[in-house]
């Protein structure tokens, strides 16, 4: 039943592909691979930890985890994790059920919304791309959309922050490029919040980290990882394999091997602040598809399993949906999308990102988040499930009525329509109608819906001296 108006804690019954055994034995797999084949840790804190625990380090970073350790992780790290909103407001208990929504980050291309072009992404980009995402009721938190082609490499992640602070009161999750710029980053959310403590207490972002291999854990990452755990604040370790490429080309070994680098992160954050927030996916793994050698984000099989293993560690879950390989907001993209969406629901992937990818990650669509957003819609109300009472079962109306009665007419009836779904975006008129207006396709409404969203929507200012300080770390950082 619903909690509030931007999101819904499902009590349907959870979709389940992999069986309790099954689940048992990818975690156990993952603790061998740990314990018998360890990890490259490129990071001097992460190996001393681990020393300090009576590990032996070979080869100069090369560690093996033995399962003990493993099992201490998981019971100390919290079992959920709520993120706030730019004012404070516990806007997403990552727990249970909950299942929240957000588009991806740091893609190279975008798709221009008013020329349909496709091109390098910029600064602007975001910012109206946040600006949208701060108007659609079913996006719930954000990330960065794009890659400003327009700003410095090593400074852009700053720039980012700053333009969804700005153009957003909704949660982030936010990416940088070096471990510098998470550092300024966490100042900026520091700031919003009112200090470090209150950033701890009630946080307004999370820390998505991308790990090179989950046998190969990079400086970077791991630096990240530490500091954020130092600092309390909820944070993603995310080794993806590509299945054939850089693990199994089978899933079952693939998830095995991705989990096992994900768990390494959550003993690592354990030992460096034992509570550290952790929101784990279970094992990410991608298909590669070998007759294009691309990364397939929609397969199928990349959906569901690795979410099972973070519902058996009862810990925060980060998931993927809303994506799509097609190339611009087609048909295509809006099937893929679809099934992903309702697959990851289904499996209760409580943090799902990377709504309205395309090209495998490579482009981001704005019409493509607006489309998603119905689907979203959809999704919620198919998720609702139903509710069968002696008000809902209305016998007594039925007796009433009978077989020559107005349904219609019913005070009944009056009561209860709206509590069906009715779409803003999808169009359900007579074909006369439709034609009438302009016969225009998904695409073309969404188009419309998200220049109105541009022209009309303004949201939330910073507060002006919270705005001259986060301005002061940005302008720092580019000295």
């Amino acid at each position: 039943m619903p909690l509030q108006s931007n999101y819904t804690s499902y009590d349907t019954p959870r979709f389940r592909k992999v069986s309790n055994d099954q689940v048992e034995r990818l975690h156990h797999a993952g603790l061998e691979i740990l314990d018998r084949t360890g990890v490259c840790l490129y990071e001097p804190e992460a190996l001393a930890l681990l020393q300090r625990k009576g590990l032996h380090v070979e080869d100069g970073n090369r560690v093996r985890i033995p399962p003990g350790l493993v099992e201490w992780a998981l019971s100390v790290a919290p079992k959920r994790a709520v993120i706030c909103d730019r004012n404070g407001r516990r806007a997403m208990p990552l727990e249970r059920n909950n299942v929240f929504y957000g588009p991806g980050s740091d893609c190279p291309n975008v798709i221009d919304v008013r020329t349909g072009e496709r091109r390098r992404g910029t600064l602007q980009d975001i910012v109206e791309a946040t600006r949208v995402c701060d108007a659609l009721p079913n996006i719930d938190f954000l990330m960065s959309f794009c890659i400003t082609s327009d700003i410095p490499a090593e400074i852009s992640d700053r720039y980012q922050m700053r333009a969804m602070l700005m153009n957003s009161t909704k949660p982030i999750l936010f990416v940088t490029t070096e471990f510098p710029g998470c550092v300024d980053v966490v100042k900026m959310a520091e700031a919003v919040a009112g200090g470090e403590d209150e950033l701890r207490r009630n946080p307004i972002c999370a820390l998505y980290i991308n790990v090179t291999s989950p046998l190969r854990h990079n400086q970077e990452a791991l630096q990240k990882l530490l500091f954020m755990a130092e600092k309390g604040l909820p944070t993603t370790y995310t080794p993806v394999v590509l299945r054939g490429v850089s693990g199994p080309v089978t899933a079952a070994g693939a998830i095995a091997l991705a989990n096992a680098g994900e768990l390494a992160g959550l003993v690592i954050a354990q030992l460096k602040r034992e509570g550290a927030p952790i929101i784990l996916t279970g094992g990410v793994n991608d298909m590669l598809d070998m007759r294009t050698t691309v990364d397939a984000y929609a397969d199928p099989n990349n959906r569901v399993m690795l979410v099972e293993l973070a519902h058996r560690y009862d810990l925060p879950i980060f998931g993927l949906g809303g994506c799509s390989d097609s190339k611009i907001p087609d048909e295509q993209a809006a099937a893929e999308a679809a099934f992903s969406l309702i697959l990851e629901t289904l499996a209760g992937a409580q943090m799902m990102h990377d709504v309205g990818y395309l090209e495998g990650g490579m482009c981001n669509s704005v019409e493509q988040i607006v489309i998603c957003d119905e689907l979203i819609a959809y999704t919620k109300q198919f998720m609702k499930g139903l509710e069968v009472s002696e008000e809902t079962l209305a016998l007594d109306l039925i007796d009433e009525i009978g077989p020559h009665g107005d349904w219609m007419g019913s005070d009944h009836t009056r009561k209860h329509y709206r509590e069906d779904w009715y779409p803003k975006l999808f169009d359900r008129r007579p074909y006369e109608d439709w034609n009438a207006a302009g016969a225009k396709t998904l695409r073309q409404r969404a188009r419309e819906r998200t220049l109105k969203l541009l022209e009309t929507h303004k949201p939330e200012p910073l507060p002006a001296d919270v705005q001259r300080e986060v301005d002061e770390i940005v302008e720092q950082a580019g000295m």
